[in-house]
């Protein structure tokens, strides 16, 4: 029925133009706050931002309050929530790490998107003052901004992301499309199949050759006793050394390691997560964990041969990506000595 009742008024309106457009009598003129409610895109030279202004201090305690639940304390993500920070050296990869700071071309994205729909579960409540400041937060977290800087209706324009050089036209309706019109190869479609790639997880793509028995035997009772020893020895010392930590200290520093357990593991059984596992860590060279894919600035300085020691550690620990220029760690830095001695402490208490 509704469809013949449709059919009439629009034959009705058809048949009488006096009652067409504005003379219908229905409804009213938009006032102009309604239409400000509807209209709320943001454009990427800041046309339709709102006034306002935010520095990284306060989008620090705003997105500890507001978002790091789920996006870390540090942008590094938690679970399966989505990392905001780093991933700078990665889109090149064949599995990249698309970030905000790496990957998003505008910043009127990342203001729109976190105006309008964050936090998760209670959207559009956060102020227009508390957005910029969240944004220059997550600036400050990809390093791409310094400690003191204050976001706002104002400088927005100025400010360009990362990969805003990063995209192209998507021309694939005119150079692909032909190609994957075809029909799909379903069965023999290559000679031969063979293993190209390692995966990541160490102890899963198996050797094409295992080691023989003899390998593993080898070796003179003598040697072995001579080993034996040695270990001895490396066990006494490094008991002396854990001895001599002040207790208090590396108690202190295990509080203060929860900053860091969102993305790193130590001690027995620790896995590497979204950072490598930090037992034994003291002594040993940068980026010395098997298995975890470090970022080109720690490839280098374990090419340099660089070991971690109390003043590396701490200068790191201060302020990481002043330290190492271009580390994926999003973890902005410990602001007190006391806490940065507390931690080195607690570090030095495994001994891997």
């Amino acid at each position: 029925m509704s469809k013949f009742l449709n059919a009439s008024i629009a034959a009705l309106l058809i048949a009488s133009p006096a009652l067409a457009g504005d003379k219908l009598g229905l409804g009213r003129e938009a006032l102009p706050e309604e239409i400000a409610a509807w209209d709320v895109d943001v454009l990427p030279d800041g046309r339709g931002l709102p006034e306002g202004r935010g520095d990284v201090f306060t989008g620090e305690e705003v997105f500890a309050a507001a978002c790091a639940s789920c996006h870390g304390d540090f942008a590094e993500g938690v679970d399966n929530w989505p990392v905001l920070a780093g991933g700078f050296d990665t889109l090149d990869d064949k599995d990249p790490v698309k970030t905000v700071g790496s990957y998003w071309p505008y910043l009127s994205t990342v203001w729109d998107y976190v105006h309008r729909s964050m936090p998760f579960g209670a959207a559009q409540t956060l102020s227009a003052d508390e957005t910029y400041a969240i944004v220059a937060y997550i600036l400050y977290s990809n390093d791409l901004v310094d400690d003191d800087f204050e976001l706002s209706h104002e400088n927005f324009a100025e400010f360009t992301m990362y990969n805003a050089d990063g995209f192209i036209i998507d021309d694939r309706a005119e150079t692909e499309y032909a190609i994957w019109s075809g029909e799909p190869c379903m069965t023999n479609c290559k000679d031969s199949a063979e293993i190209t790639m390692r995966a990541s997880v160490l102890d899963v793509t198996p050797d094409v050759e295992e080691d023989s028995a003899s390998d593993a035997t080898a070796g003179s009772e003598t040697q072995t006793a001579a080993v034996a020893e040695t270990e001895a020895e490396e066990t006494k010392t490094e008991e002396v050394a854990v001895a001599a930590l002040d207790p208090a200290l590396v108690a202190e520093g295990e509080k203060v390691f929860k900053k860091c357990s969102t993305c790193h593991q130590i001690g027995e059984g620790a896995k590497n997560r979204s950072g490598p596992i930090l037992t034994g860590v003291m002594g040993r060279s940068f980026g010395g964990v098997d298995g975890y894919r470090y970022s080109k600035v720690f490839k280098a300085a374990a090419e340099e041969g660089r070991v971690w020691d109390d003043e590396s550690m701490a200068a790191f620990l201060t302020k990481p990506k002043a330290y190492l220029k271009g580390t994926k760690m999003s973890f902005p830095g410990l602001k007190k000595d006391s806490e940065v001695a507390a931690i080195i402490a607690y570090l030095k208490s495994f001994d891997g």
